[in-house]
């Protein structure tokens, strides 16, 4: 399963990526990972693992993935695995003269993920999905329109 997603941002790579890369200020603006906190790392940086919770239903749902690939500006992988599901996501950057096309990439496999297709669960996190691109987009047109932020 693949869940892919992708979003045109109104606002310089500089800012997206400042927005998206300083993981301690999800709490202010990013809707979709709740409480995020680094296990063990810096920030957004190769090997970081850091823990989230997410909602597709009710209850959330924590969740520990570790990025493997950072290179800044560009692109984020990080990996993790929970219920028997294993995802990759991915993010990537892309500057042209209208500003920065983001791109999130996320593949789920694993001996479980049938279960999560009978509950809708694809779906939601699609949902999920377009829920952040769009707050990763508001928040840095935001901040370009005030940069004080």
């Amino acid at each position: 399963m693949i869940i892919e997603e992708s979003v045109m941002i109104n606002a310089p790579l500089t800012v997206v990526w400042r927005v998206f890369s300083e993981m301690e200020e999800w709490g202010s603006w990013n809707t979709v990972c709740e409480n995020c906190c680094i296990v063990s790392g810096e920030s957004m940086a190769l090997n970081t693992c850091f823990t989230f919770s997410m909602r597709p239903y009710y209850l959330p749902i924590k969740v520990q993935p570790t990025i493997t690939k950072c290179d800044p500006g560009k692109e984020v992988i990080w990996e993790g695995n929970r219920f028997g599901v294993y995802a990759v996501h991915s993010f990537i950057f892309e500057e042209n003269e209208n500003g920065v096309k983001l791109t999130s990439s996320e593949s789920f496999r694993g001996p479980l993920l049938w279960m999560s297709k009978l509950i809708f669960i694809p779906k939601r996190l699609h949902n999920l999905t377009q829920q952040l691109m769009q707050s990763i987009k508001t928040q840095a047109e935001a901040c370009t329109l005030d940069p004080v932020h």
